[in-house]
């Protein structure tokens, strides 16, 4: 029902002054009723009709111009809510002045009021009565501003959502949650019991009338009170107990939160800081996750939690070289999207097996892979899984029968961090083991089972994972001085069959010559 009556006032030209009225005319409701019952109009004499009418002159004309004022408020402040519009950030701004604005207007038009009115008054009755009526009249004028405050703040309350969306503050100074505290305690004790002090303390009072002219004002206060205080309540409770759910959401990984802005206070920047928290945490997120899709997800956590520093260390790895078998000719083959997916699909593969093994997919140069076990995630043993990754890609790879390729597989001290400039870092390694795998490679293509390991590697690897490797020869590795023992994988007793052969090498073609282009990958 209240809801109601706000949208109506916020939509009909009339709604803005018909509140305005209706809260000074319950202080001047209070004013009367407490001169009523304390006897005051009794001591007026047969003029008491004159005098109402003489005193009722002013807030006649000022009740005129208030509602003047009101209706041209209605267009200044709401003209781009009846265009069916969002405001500008003008319009947005001077939204947030209303409350405030249109409260110190109905003081300065109860002032003169007050003065007039205890003038005459007093000027009827006795010269004594004159600040006893002035007190009374100018506090009926503070109760009564201090109510148009509190209503037409939160008759402006559905707006401030359109009014965030343009703004990126929506907090104002006279709308601050202390400032809605003093003045529900300004409309709600402060004024009724100062009116009661001044009822007692009046000494042409009989005390039949002040009794009851006191428990009039107690009634006013403890009602207005339950009121003003349950929707101060209500206005803190209600958006802290969205944004603690906001908070618990965000908590749990949803960040798909949305806190609507609905307060000009200290609570409104509140939401709008959950807003951007939430904002920044997707951001994040979302930079996370293609961050590691480029460089892998160890990586991305080492970048996004460090510093823009070059840094790095020496670090024991196993590097894992993989490279397609006659990858020129296959592109000059097939259509360039073709040999696109199905490279794609090859690297997906080594993706998987990869990091399914905790190890991180460096680079890729082309046609060929780089990967890395124990950087820039120390492994207590990164050998093992290097190879148990090695026969995963080779078996898969020979599984989807598409191309064909060679793994080398190095173990050896690198430099494992971050190369280039302030402005723009690549995470690497450096080494003689990644020249090394490389070189495997190369020689593995023309190995039945298409995969060499180091003898670094193999020393390295746990028990169980060394029984499945044979020593398949020593070779003189371009570049390097000193032979290399080349370690290849053993059939399994699945894949072998009764004659002696291996169905997976049988089925793989005659390995054609190392074209350049395996040379120029290992090269780099």
């Amino acid at each position: 029902m209240i809801s109601r009556l706000i949208l109506w006032a916020l939509r009909a030209r009339w709604g803005l002054s018909v509140v305005v009225m209706a809260c000074n005319l319950s202080g001047l409701a209070v004013i009367s009723t407490e001169l009523l019952l304390s006897g005051f109009f009794g001591r007026l004499g047969s003029t008491w009709m004159t005098t109402f009418v003489q005193v009722a002159i002013y807030p006649a004309i000022g009740a005129a111009v208030g509602i003047v004022l009101a209706v041209r408020d209605r267009e200044h402040y709401f003209s781009w809510l009846d265009q069916r519009r969002a405001p500008t950030e003008t319009e947005a701004r001077r939204l947030l002045h209303l409350p405030m604005g249109i409260t110190l207007r109905a003081l300065a038009i109860w002032i003169p009021g007050v003065i007039i009115a205890a003038a005459v008054y007093a000027h009827a009755t006795s010269p004594r009565n004159f600040a006893v009526v002035l007190s009374m009249f100018t506090l009926g004028g503070l109760e009564s501003a201090a109510l148009t405050y509190l209503i037409v703040d939160r008759l402006i309350r559905p707006t401030i959502p359109v009014v965030a969306e343009v703004l990126d503050d929506t907090a104002h100074w006279s709308s601050t949650v202390l400032m809605r505290v003093l003045v529900t305690f300004a409309v709600v004790g402060a004024v009724p019991l100062l009116m009661l002090i001044t009822v007692l303390a009046d000494p042409t009072t009989d005390p039949s009338d002040r009794v009851r002219t006191g428990i009039y004002l107690a009634v006013v206060g403890l009602s207005a009170g339950s009121v003003a205080t349950a929707a101060l309540a209500r206005a803190v409770a209600t958006p802290m107990h969205t944004l603690r759910d906001a908070l618990d959401r965000i908590a749990r990984g949803e960040l798909d939160v949305q806190v609507p802005i609905g307060s000009t206070s200290e609570i409104g920047r509140l939401e709008h800081s959950v807003n951007e928290l939430a904002a920044n945490l997707r951001e994040r997120e979302h930079m996370r996750t293609v961050f590691g899709r480029h460089v892998g997800t160890e990586v991305a956590e080492r970048a996004l939690a460090g510093t823009t520093n070059l840094t790095g260390d020496l670090q024991v790895v196993t590097a894992l070289f993989v490279d397609v078998t006659g990858s020129v000719a296959l592109s000059t083959e097939l259509a360039p999207h073709d040999f696109v997916a199905k490279l794609n699909r090859l690297l997906s593969i080594v993706i998987t097996a990869t990091e399914d093994n905790h190890g991180l997919v460096n680079k890729f140069e082309g046609d060929a892979a780089l990967c890395i076990f124990g950087a820039p995630i120390a492994l207590e043993d990164n050998a093992t899984p290097a190879l148990r990754a090695a026969r995963r890609i080779r078996d898969e790879v020979a599984a989807a029968g598409e191309l064909d390729v060679g793994i080398g597989v190095a173990r050896g001290l690198v430099f494992a961090g971050d190369v280039g400039a302030d402005t723009r870092l690549e995470f690497t390694v450096i080494g003689d083991a990644v020249n090394e795998a490389a070189r495997l490679t190369t020689e593995a293509k023309q190995v039945g089972r298409r995969i060499l390991a180091s003898q670094a590697v193999i020393d390295a690897a746990a028990e169980f994972e060394r029984s499945r490797w044979e020593l398949h020869d020593t070779l003189h590795l371009r570049g390097r001085k000193e032979p290399t023992p080349g370690w290849t994988d053993t059939p399994s007793r699945r894949t072998v069959r009764r004659n002696g052969t291996d169905p997976q090498a049988a089925a793989r073609p005659a390995a054609p010559p190392a074209p350049a282009d395996a040379d120029q990958a290992a090269d780099r």
